[in-house]
Formats: C-alpha cells, structure tokens, sequence
C-alpha cells in the first residue's frame, strides 16, 4: 500500500518552478466547470449552504456542447498543448450526460497532455465507466467521504449503498486501460487511525494512488472548527507546512470556464472578477488579453491590491506548492506584464 500513498505532493506529479517560466503563452491548466449543481451537499462545501448565499457563481447549470466545443477548438491556437484539461468545479461533472463525449472530443483535438475528471464517484455505472475509459480519459479523482455510510449520510447527506459503490469503483479500475485511478479522502472524514487504516485497506486495491488530504477554511459561511474535529488548519490540502506568499499563483498558469462562458482567474468559489466570456471571445485572446495582463500585472502587488474578495480569500495559501511561490520574482515579472 505504501508505493500507492502519496502526501505533500500534487496528483499531477512533479510541478514546474512557475517563477523562472512565467510568462505563459500557453496556460498549464484549463478548468472546465461543466455543472453548476450536485448530488451531494458535503458540509465543507459551497452546496452546503442555501444557493441563495453562493453569490454569483454561473447564469446557467450545464454547459452546452456548442459552447464547449468552441473552446476546445480554440484551445488549439495555443503554441502547445495544455498540462492538463481538469472537469470540476463547484458541482460534480458526472451530472452532465454528454461527460464521456466531451472528454472523446478533447482527445481527438489533442489539446492537453492530460484530460482529468474530480468527481464523487457516485453516479458512476459499469456503462458510463466503459464510455469514460473509452473516452480517453486519462485520470479520474475520486473524492470518497467516509468509510461507512453512516458517514456519508453525516458529511454528504445522501443514503449510499457502500458495497455497491465500491463494486464500481472496482469495476472501474480493473477495466481502466490507460486511464489512471486516485483516490482521496477528506481528514474530517475519518475518526481516528483505525478509520484512515480502514480507508487505505477499502480504496487502496481500487486505484493507482490513494491520498488522505486535509481539511482547509476555504468556504465562508461555513464552521470548519467544528468540522475539523479539534484539528487545525496549518497545513496545506495536501499537507505541507503553511507557506508565507502575498501573491496568488493560479492567474499566472491557469483559467476556469463556467457553465455559462464566463472565463474567471481562480478556483475560487467567489471570483474576483470576469476576464471574458467565451461566447463572444475567443480563449487564445482571453488568455493572452489586456484583461487577464492587466489583472495579474495588479497581482504582482499582492493579493491586498485585487480588491476584498483577493484580499481575503484564504484557498490560495491551502493550496499552494513551493514551486509556485512567486515573491522572490516579483521585479522581474513587473517588467513582463
């Protein structure tokens, strides 16, 4: 089990120093956030709480394949493929009944090294795990919230048949092809040792690599004391130390695209702004625009002068690798943006 559990690192493998390579002329990631909706309300979650307190998050529920295909297609004026096309986002992508044929389309475009689905898992089927696989997806990331279902009644409010749910996870695997499996767990899902041994020993066998992640304070309104169980939160999500940097990476290598077009900087769950939309624009121009240099050239001068929702967004830090770290090249970049 030992060469199957990661921690500290990313799931995507060794990160690149985004300091000595920036600017991108090409982003590393694109994040493709297909369903604004979810079968789950997991406690740590923005569906946790009423969607009248989500503020402003897309004008519509699923992505329409025109709209989608477009962007894949103009992901292609790029000088290069993307590290990574990523399905999520605030809802869960298995939702959209068009999932496998948009990964289909994507591959065939050739415009990622790596097509990602972040998913809970549940609304997999032997049928749908053969079209994802045949697909060409590359990884999938299943978010598992407990070891019984009691537990995941508690932190996710749903009735699961466990048994049944592993048995398609298992399914999955076994049929994965080239498709690569990782599993993670929240910290606050697990009571003690004996629960996270119980994890390792129920997941492990089902995928290529396992993880237990942490709980991070990224959801205003949410208590995630009470949540955390007494654990404290000076860990990132995938547990190193709490690093000092007043610059946000993510605007720098990377750009969501919501349900309804709009193009948005981070994966926060509120969004600093609205660089574009891609209805009317095009991705290669929205990446390589005034807008996005514009914002990141502000960025430079720490989160504090991007206004209140930079100033006190808190995923950044939980989310952050040494690699990304970019204070140390902050005249250097002033003279690039």
């Amino acid at each position: 089990m030992s060469d199957k559990f990661v921690t500290g690192i990313t799931p995507g493998g060794k990160r690149t120093v985004l300091g000595e390579v920036l600017p991108l002329s090409t982003p590393f990631l694109i994040q493709i956030f297909p369903v604004y909706g979810c079968n789950f309300k997991c406690g740590y979650c923005l569906h946790a709480i009423p969607r009248a307190q989500h503020g402003h998050i897309s004008s519509k529920t699923f992505m329409d394949m025109a709209l989608y295909k477009k962007c894949i297609d103009e992901m292609r004026l790029f000088d290069k493929p993307l590290k990574m096309l990523r399905f999520a986002g605030i809802g869960e992508p298995l939702l959209h009944r068009d999932i496998a044929e948009m990964i289909s389309y994507a591959k065939s475009r050739q415009i990622a090294d790596s097509i990602d689905i972040v998913t809970n898992g549940a609304l997999l089927t032997d049928n749908l795990s053969l079209s994802l696989i045949n697909s060409g997806l590359d990884k999938l990331r299943v978010s598992i919230q407990g070891v019984s279902a009691e537990k995941y009644k508690s932190i996710s409010g749903v009735d699961i048949d466990l048994a049944s749910f592993v048995e398609s996870l298992m399914f999955f695997y076994k049929n994965r092809g080239k498709t690569k499996v990782y599993i993670k767990i929240i910290d606050c899902a697990l009571s003690d040792k004996d629960e996270e041994k119980k994890f390792l020993e129920m997941f492990g066998p089902l995928c290529d690599t396992i993880s237990i992640e942490h709980l991070t304070p990224t959801v205003s309104n949410i208590d995630y004391q009470r949540l955390s169980q007494g654990k404290d939160f000076k860990t990132t999500q995938s547990g190193n130390c709490i690093m000092e940097a007043n610059i946000c990476p993510q605007p720098f290598y990377m750009m969501q695209i919501n349900p309804d077009g709009c193009v948005v900087p981070c994966c926060s769950t509120a969004y600093p702004r609205v660089l574009g939309n891609v209805l009317n624009e095009d991705i290669y121009r929205i990446w390589n625009g005034k807008e996005f240099s514009s914002f990141r050239r502000t960025l430079l001068d720490g989160v504090e002068a991007c206004g209140s929702i930079c100033k006190s967004c808190s995923l950044y830090k939980y989310g952050l690798f040494p690699e990304d770290i970019l204070d140390p090249y902050v005249s250097r970049l002033k003279s690039l943006y």
